[in-house]
């Protein structure tokens, strides 16, 4: 079982969006399995860590680049969430680099951001986009 397992319950129906939200529960599930281990590799962490930093950053800019042009009212709400949740990663991020262990909070903080996020104010988005034809 993995640590945040994968189910229907985030698909939202718009493909690319769906996949890059799959690509980031399993790099949580990556990070939770190398935390796990009797001896973590900082560098697997750090890359791990790094690379979901990234990722969710591109993310993002998919998402809030479909709002503004296809006009989505809850922009800037949305907007709101995703820099919370970038300034919240990067201040793990940086103190990871300091040579902080900042494993569990950085999973605990993974897991319920992307649940609440995912399963609620995407959720929230999905009906707007589909019915603009965005699958």
């Amino acid at each position: 079982m993995s640590f945040m397992p994968w189910t229907d319950a985030f698909v939202l129906g718009i493909e690319t969006i769906d996949q890059q939200h799959r690509w980031l529960v399993d790099a949580t599930n990556r990070l939770h399995a190398e935390i796990s281990k009797p001896e973590p590799q900082r560098a697997v962490l750090g890359e791990i860590l790094e690379g979901l930093v990234d990722y969710t950053m591109n993310h993002f800019v998919l998402e809030e680049e479909l709002f503004q042009r296809l006009g989505y009212s809850e922009t800037a709400a949305h907007k709101a969430e995703h820099d919370a949740f970038t300034a919240t990663a990067m201040n793990l991020l940086l103190r990871f680099e300091a040579g902080e262990n900042i494993g569990a909070p950085m999973l605990d903080f993974l897991k319920e951001w992307l649940q609440h996020h995912i399963l609620q104010v995407d959720r929230a988005y999905a009906p707007f986009l589909i019915a603009a034809g965005v699958r």
